[in-house]
């Protein structure tokens, strides 16, 4: 079972994989120095980046993640303001505080070693760190991965063991089938599970602050102007979008298709705000956490039925689908492309806002089965190495793609002849004969052929 808490996860942008993971990873790794007794023997720490965390690592921030995390900080609970602070005054002075305790030289120049040639066995996005006493002694090693939306596992630990939930499923057949044989919604039994680990009072609670996180980022996106940091140049846009939508609605002039306008603002918003490395919701990464924002707020706002239990629907159901998800393919664009990422959140979304306005099981499946279906084989090619071109645009055009799965399903019986298990496993195949310059490395699509950027 993958928890609802471990799919949508409160962090920084702009990369789940990239930020999040790495800055995760140096924090476990600070904390084993600190537990093994290892702290006050610590002289300097090394550590180097492979494959795509090597490729497109600095545009995607893993470089100021990983002298956050060795410093102790936490992506759930560091401001993105003192993130910035922090990781300048590190590199300024050229010294860090290993695990918020111990002062020791750190120079990114030559401490952080970004390996371009080599590919590690365990995954696309690996990075070793290497801690040694002042005669050069080696005191300890790690190799970590990045796995996707900011799940990292450390080489050599040992497979955690499955949580006793009252409805194990490893497929969407398998899920359909057990709603069916006990009378119960996705999201019902999605609940149960949760209700296993932990009580059902503090989930509402985490279901209500995570949409409240998404929501407070849009409205940070909408009213924030200026430039997205990097080399693109890239000028932030949904706050004037969304002022010229609200002066075509007080002149009463709305045009048919004007939800989807908001949509589009919506999503865009989010990911300008992860872009700059503001507060978002990994959901189920960072590079897509426009498009679940977007859809509940045009549940919340659009709909004229949503309700406070239909937002914890919508996320119970899309924690089902996401979970399905990551256990059969994968949500990282490093490993499958952006059909794992930006594909995976507008199933989810479909299969949420589904059973949000009522839907049958039958066509919650079928929603999250259109969502990913067509984005299979897109690719993960951001320009720059900055999660800025395409995927800004792309996570709008994620939202509305789900708001339309949603539909179609829900002007259907559930009946169709794809299933979504089929379309998950295309999905891990299409991924696996995926080029690799094509998987968030800025070797291939749009990051080479937008060159005057």
């Amino acid at each position: 079972m993958i928890s609802i808490f471990d799919l949508f996860k409160i962090g920084i942008g702009p990369s789940s994989s990239h930020t999040t993971g790495p800055m995760k990873a140096a924090a476990s790794f600070a904390d084993t120095m600190r537990q093994g007794g290892y702290l006050p023997s610590v002289a300097r720490i090394q550590v180097t980046l492979f494959g795509s965390l090597a490729w497109t690592g600095r545009g995607h921030g893993s470089d100021k993640a990983v002298l956050l995390g060795l410093s102790g900080c936490r992506p759930e609970s560091i401001d993105p303001e003192d993130a910035e602070r922090l990781s300048a005054e590190i590199k300024a002075a050229s010294r860090l505080l290993l695990s918020g305790e111990r002062s020791i030289s750190f120079d990114p120049l030559r401490d952080l070693v970004f390996n371009l040639e080599r590919i590690l066995p365990g995954h696309s996005n690996a990075l070793t760190f290497t801690a040694c006493d002042a005669e050069g002694r080696t005191l300890g090693e790690e190799t970590w991965y990045s796995i996707g939306g900011g799940f990292v596992v450390r080489e050599g630990d040992p497979v955690p063991p499955e949580p006793v939930v009252p409805w194990p499923y490893r497929s969407a057949a398998e899920l359909l089938a057990l709603s069916e044989a006990n009378s119960l919604t996705v999201a019902e039994l999605v609940l149960a599970n949760e209700t296993a680990l932990r009580p059902q009072a503090a989930i509402f609670e985490g279901i209500d602050r995570i949409a409240a996180v998404m929501l407070a980022c849009i409205d940070r996106g909408i009213h924030t102007t200026g430039q997205l940091p990097g080399m693109l140049k890239v000028r932030r846009r949904a706050n004037s979008l969304f002022e010229r939508l609200r002066d075509t609605s007080q002149k009463n002039a709305q045009a048919p298709h004007q939800a989807m306008e908001y949509v589009n603002v919506y999503a865009i918003a989010v990911n300008e705000e992860n872009a700059a490395g503001g507060r978002v919701v990994t959901a189920p990464t960072n590079g897509a956490a426009g498009v679940i924002p977007a859809v509940l707020k045009y549940y919340r706002d659009h709909c004229p039925d949503s309700s406070h239990a239909g937002v914890r629907t919508f996320f119970l159901t899309a924690a089902a689908i996401g979970s399905l998800c990551k256990m059969n393919a994968s949500i990282s664009g490093a490993e499958v492309g952006c059909q794992g990422e930006i594909g995976v959140a507008c199933s989810m979304a479909a299969a949420g806002l589904t059973a949000a306005l009522g839907g049958s099981n039958g066509q919650i499946e079928n929603a999250a089965e259109i969502g990913i279906e067509h984005h299979l084989g897109m690719t993960c090619d951001p320009v720059g190495g900055l999660v800025q071109i395409p995927c800004i645009e792309r996570n709008a055009f994620g939202a509305v793609k789900a708001i339309n799965a949603a539909s179609l399903a829900l002007r259907g019986d559930g009946s169709h002849r794809v299933s979504l298990d089929q379309v998950i496993e295309t999905m891990r195949q299409t991924g696996a004969d995926m080029q690799l310059k094509y998987k968030e490395t800025a070797r291939g699509g749009l990051a080479v052929n937008v060159s005057e950027c």
